[in-house]
């Protein structure tokens, strides 16, 4: 019993697993921010420039509940954007930010004479085989 209260720790207190547990509990939280922006901002507002004055809740076709299904699909859309532009603007301008810049002309990799290894240009020994390599030009 010890070792599978054990193998539960190191499961559920793995870093990354808390930080999944974060990031779920404020995508929930700011699912619920967004929900009511549409809900209570962006809708209504839609609904005053819209001809007629019912709420947009009761826009129908039929018996098709048109206005829910657009209050959803404006949620919907908001929270795409969202993370569009955290994940996808933010975070790949700090990796191109991160990178240091390729310096042109000089290689960046060379071969071990030994075991063919690619290693970096600037290298003294193979991280693979470990042989002393030729100093870099």
């Amino acid at each position: 019993m010890t070792g599978l209260w054990k193998e539960f720790k190191e499961f559920a207190f793995k870093g990354n697993m808390i930080d999944l547990a974060v990031a779920v509990v404020i995508g929930g939280a700011f699912g619920k921010v967004i929900d009511a922006l549409v809900k209570a901002v962006i809708m209504p507002a839609i609904t005053t420039i819209m001809p007629g004055k019912n709420e947009y809740a009761e826009w129908a076709i039929g018996d098709i509940k048109i206005g829910v299904f657009l209050a959803e699909l404006v949620n919907f859309l908001i929270i795409a954007l969202a993370i569009f532009l955290v994940v996808v603007k933010t975070l790949g301008a700090l990796r191109k930010f991160g990178q240091k810049p390729a310096e042109s002309g000089e290689p960046t990799i060379k071969q071990c004479p030994l075991c063919l290894s690619d290693v970096p240009y600037k290298a003294s020994k193979c991280r693979f085989c470990t042989s002393d390599l030729p100093a870099a030009a």
